[in-house]
């Protein structure tokens, strides 16, 4: 319940920063202007005080987007059909590519992400972290397609400071279905 709360934060510290953006039904929409906020100024000074509050939480929101779809307490298991012989082309096996996202989402020193992320330039599978609420897509170029939140407040209350056993167990809350169908709009 508490991250949902840090989650409403970053959108409603992000809203008054850029006005009239939140009054827009469609969250799309509204993301296409954040994406876009420099074209649409010719007011530099007031793009780069507003660039922090966006990026952190405009990051948030957009990060626990993507972390809400990928979890489902019906998941777990292995990835089927394109998106497993993709992770098997580019990382070896499964288990390659489940130790290395594990890893490198352990080693994220403070606050971040770690990702599965679908290289369209060399239509290939990498694993990247962010840090703080940084965007995967506008920080390394990659489209996420599987996120794990290692801010402390996303696992501390069940793991304390254990973060690679809040990892290991959310391997089993992970929703393939949704993690292959972000592959396939991403090629």
């Amino acid at each position: 319940m508490h991250i949902y709360v840090l989650y409403i934060k970053y959108i409603h510290t992000c809203g008054p920063k850029v006005g009239a953006l939140t009054e827009l039904e469609d969250s799309r929409i509204a993301l296409y202007f954040l994406t876009n906020i420099c074209t649409f100024s010719d007011d530099t000074k007031a793009i780069v005080q507003l660039e922090p509050a966006v990026r952190f939480n405009g990051g948030g929101h957009i990060n626990h987007s993507i972390f809400w779809t990928n979890l489902s307490p019906n998941g777990g298991g292995e990835p089927q059909g394109e998106l497993m012989d993709a992770i098997k082309r580019d990382f070896g096996s499964f288990e390659e590519m489940k130790a290395k996202l594990s890893t490198r989402s352990a080693t994220v020193q403070g606050s971040g992400w770690g990702w599965l992320g679908y290289n369209k330039e060399f239509n290939r599978l990498e694993v990247a972290t962010c840090p703080n609420q940084d965007p995967l897509e506008s920080t390394t170029g990659l489209v996420p397609l599987l996120g794990f939140d290692v801010w402390e407040h996303a696992y501390y209350l069940q793991y304390q400071n254990m973060k690679p056993k809040y990892i290991t167990a959310i391997w089993n809350v992970v929703n393939w279905s949704n993690i292959a169908e972000r592959f396939r709009d991403a090629q």
